[in-house]
């Protein structure tokens, strides 16, 4: 009972955000951190009974009034001190400077290490106030491009392998292989045990690949399929994605930076946009004589199904072939979560009827029907895919490809539009992961299949 009164008195001390930008930063670190302290006092969250959980949750709400506060006022001004001029900051870099040189204004690391190892049930729900900054800085017309900007550059690691990777004309990422076959660079997604599903691990793997096809001068076009999986129903089967990996998210391995915004903002943006090579975050690389993008087309494989994160793949490829009997499905609706850019790119592949349907009922669309072929370009029998990828890749290679697929790209999704977007999907997304309904859906899975990592 002491802690609940304790939390009133401190909710009703909420500083007024209305001055400066240091005597906010102040006023504001100081109060969000006696809340973190408050919330350090009650029992860890599964301990909790129903008044500690009240507690917990009002104090969580007014450190999110308060900061949301503070950001309206003074989220660019916050950036900028933490960025320092620099455009090339990611974002993980960008929050994880925050958590460290501002205490208060987001979860300190320590609490933060804590939450990484819990399973997502027993969580605390910090990535809720760090989707709040990360969706802060991307709506801003002026810092979200910055971040776009810096997430379109080419990965540390890439840099490191490029040299590598002319000479061998292979990288092994572990879950992600990269090789080149004359003009051609194939990105294979090889997650075995999981039916090639993504988490952080995969998707740093694919950005990697991504960017040392992108950054292969000799590659022309990429090549992004599915290897064969060692799950007992494909046995030595190629299978294509079968999305989010269930089992990395009910033990809290899949994260909201390095998975959820990541892979929209890295690897997949990459596919569509390409490096920004440019200096000037402001650049629109769509239009114009001073576009610097280094970006080039992409083909998809798809073998037995594209499931979640797999399908949302496909809205972004230039060319999509399919084996005969496979299938695609979006079920995020029924995992609980929102499905990474899907929302913004399906209507203008399905139409809006169709799209909710895919968003809201996770239908499952075969290849060979007309729905499914909205999807694909071809669908041919397993056999005929290899011939069927090496001439569309000659065909791509076409010199007015470039120019013509970043002006369908501008006429179907402005930069502007995709970093709103991303703005709105990092709050909401943030949220849901934490949210009693994923949790619900997560317990129930994993009592009717359960899986070891």
């Amino acid at each position: 009972m002491g802690s609940h009164l304790t939390s009133q008195h401190w909710a009703a001390r909420s500083p007024q955000v209305t001055g400066g930008f240091a005597a906010d930063t102040a006023a504001v670190a100081d109060h969000l951190a006696a809340g973190a302290d408050l919330l350090s006092r009650l029992p860890h969250k599964p301990d909790r009974g129903p008044d500690e959980r009240a507690t917990a949750a009002r104090i969580h709400a007014v450190c999110r009034r308060t900061r949301g506060a503070y950001l309206r006022r003074h989220g660019d001004a916050w950036y900028d001190e933490l960025a320092g001029g620099c455009h090339g900051m990611r974002l993980a870099d960008v929050v994880a400077a925050a958590t460290a040189g501002h205490p208060g204004l987001l979860p300190d690391p320590a609490a933060l290490a804590t939450e990484a190892g819990r399973p997502q049930r027993d969580k605390e729900g910090y990535e809720i106030d760090l989707g709040m900054v990360a969706a802060s800085w991307l709506r801003s017309d002026r810092v979200g491009p910055q971040l776009v900007h810096a997430m379109l550059q080419p990965t540390a690691a890439a840099r490191e392998l490029l040299a590598e990777f002319r000479r061998d004309r292979r990288v092994d990422l572990g879950t992600v292989m990269v090789a080149r076959d004359g003009h051609v660079g194939h990105v294979t997604i090889r997650n075995e045990r999981f039916l090639n599903a993504e988490d952080d691990a995969t998707v740093a793997a694919l950005e990697t690949a991504v960017d040392l096809v992108l950054l292969d001068d000799g590659i022309e076009v990429g090549v992004l399929r599915g290897g064969p999986v060692s799950h007992p129903r494909y046995q030595g089967r190629r299978v294509f994605s079968s999305g989010i990996n269930l089992t990395h998210l009910y033990h809290g391995r899949i994260t909201l930076l390095e998975f959820m915004l990541r892979r929209e903002l890295g690897p997949m943006n990459k596919m569509l946009r390409g490096h920004r090579l440019g200096d000037d975050p402001y650049d629109d690389l769509s239009l114009g004589p001073h576009a610097s993008s280094n970006e080039k087309p992409w083909i998809g494989v798809v073998d037995a199904f594209a499931i979640g994160g797999g399908m949302q793949l496909l809205l972004l490829l230039d060319h999509v072939v399919a084996a005969g009997g496979s299938y695609l499905r979006m079920p995020a609706l029924n995992e609980g979560i929102v499905p990474g850019s899907g929302n913004l790119r399906l209507t203008r592949f399905a139409g809006t009827r169709l799209a909710r349907r895919v968003i809201f009922s996770g239908v499952t669309l075969p290849v060979e029907d007309p729905e499914g072929r909205l999807f694909c370009d071809e669908v041919l029998p397993p056999e005929a895919l290899e011939d069927a990828v090496a001439a569309a890749a000659e065909r791509l290679r076409n010199p007015s490809i470039i120019a013509n697929r970043r002006l369908l790209l501008h006429a179907e999704e402005p930069p502007d539009a995709f970093r709103r977007y991303l703005a709105g999907y990092a709050w909401e997304q943030a949220n849901l992961l934490h949210s009693a309904t994923l949790i619900e859906k997560l317990e129930r899975t994993w009592m009717v299949r359960p899986r070891s990592l």
